[in-house]
């Protein structure tokens, strides 16, 4: 068993409630959840009571459930979009209800699963929900996803160990990347992480780049034009009516929004992706005025090209975000398979949908004044790691001047 557990366990509830959502007196939370997770869970909840929420709704859904519905519902089931679970986004929505999500599914939870299936399933619940996740992007309210570790989750990470001692190092992991020790003062440290974070945005958003390069030796050369009106964001977020609230624990990342049209060259993936079960590896993605136009994967290509293929906007990256690769996370060795941590090991990017905070004003613009602002929409957000140790990021100024943003995998300044 992890050495004070208890302790640190409620440290990290309290960090998810208290920086991560920041729940507000008289708000409702939303927490989404594995029922395995029910620990953290409840924990969760009496912090939000504790910050004065009016009440505290909880969704938990079943993985064993889930993978059972894949492999033996009826096809048709997957086309279509239940009006009760639309009408629960469209209540969220209405009352603006902080959302915490609890990731940590099995990695291989949909292992052997009909592809065509999952597609379906992801088309035919984009547009229901799409005004929700329109609302959550844009900041509309506060949400963070934070983790919780299953035992598959655990195995798949520390393969050479099994049951309890694979629980306890993933468990020990992810307590070290999100600064907890068990002395109750995580919530203060995130809170100084959360500034350093900040300052350094404030620096990107100083130079307003026109464009970055991107190079390292595993081949990648690409030009990533940035809209006119960008703006870099890392730490936290803001809503509307100014609460302050971190989106992902942990997190290590300040990123932006590329110009869709803006893309040029070739990126070289520097870790695998998990993706519905399955890795995918060895990748590389051409561009051409912004369009992915050429795919290519050692292994695992097809799922990589069918996440590509979910709808017109998911061939064309939503958003730019720069990790040092001299991170906590990185510097772990770990391959978490989870995408809120391994997005946070090194540099990445995402096809697919961009946060409309990425833009002045972006958040109350329509689509259509979105996309000439620069922005893409999809129904899918994938992010993918591109940070290597010697990647090379040059920024290009609208006056032509060319200065350093990271130089041999670490920002420069």
């Amino acid at each position: 068993m992890v050495p004070d557990f208890e302790a640190k366990l409620n440290e990290y509830a309290r960090l998810l409630v208290e920086v991560g959502l920041n729940v507000q007196p008289g708000q409702t939370p939303c927490i989404e959840s594995l029922v395995e997770f029910a620990q953290l869970t409840r924990m969760c909840v009496s912090a939000c009571y504790d910050r004065g929420a009016r009440d505290v709704v909880v969704n938990y859904t079943d993985d064993v459930i889930t993978r059972e519905s894949f492999l033996r519902a009826d096809s048709a089931v997957f086309s279509e979009y239940p009006s009760y679970q639309k009408a629960r986004f469209d209540w969220m929505l209405e009352h603006k209800c902080p959302r915490l999500s609890l990731a940590g599914s099995d990695p291989e939870l949909l292992k052997g699963v009909d592809p065509d299936r999952i597609q379906a399933r992801r088309r035919a619940s984009g547009p229901p929900t799409r005004p929700y996740f329109d609302a959550l992007t844009a900041n509309r309210f506060q949400w963070c996803v934070g983790s919780y570790p299953t035992l598959a989750w655990a195995e798949k990470v520390f393969p050479d160990k099994k049951g309890e001692a694979a629980m306890d190092a993933l468990w020990e992991a992810i307590f070290s990347v999100c600064r907890i020790t068990g002395d109750g003062k995580g919530v203060e440290r995130w809170k100084e992480h959360v500034a350093a974070t900040a300052r350094r945005a404030k620096l990107l958003n100083d130079y307003n780049f026109a464009s970055l390069r991107y190079a390292n030796s595993l081949g990648t050369d690409l030009t990533i034009t940035l809209p006119e009106n960008h703006v870099w964001a890392g730490g936290s977020d803001f809503t509307p009516a100014g609460t302050e609230f971190v989106a992902n624990i942990p997190t290590e990342e300040i990123f932006t929004a590329p110009r869709w049209d803006g893309v040029n060259g070739r990126v070289y993936a520097a870790l695998p992706l998990a993706m519905d079960g399955n890795l995918v590896k060895d990748f590389y993605l051409d561009f051409q005025d912004g369009r992915i136009v050429n795919v290519h994967a050692g292994q695992g290509g097809e799922f990589l090209t069918r996440a590509i293929d979910t709808d017109e906007g998911s061939h064309y990256l939503g958003e730019v975000a720069l990790v040092p690769y001299d991170s906590p996370i990185r510097n772990t060795g770990l391959l978490f398979y989870e995408t809120l941590f391994d997005e946070n090991a090194s540099c990445h990017l995402a096809f697919g949908d961009a946060y409309p905070s990425c833009v002045k004003g972006g958040e109350d613009m329509d689509e259509e004044a979105q996309k000439a602002a620069g922005l893409n929409h999809s129904n899918t957000h994938v992010d993918f790691m591109v940070g290597t140790p010697d990647l090379s990021i040059v920024g290009t100024a609208h006056d032509g001047r060319e200065i350093p943003v990271f130089v041999n995998g670490n920002f420069a300044f």
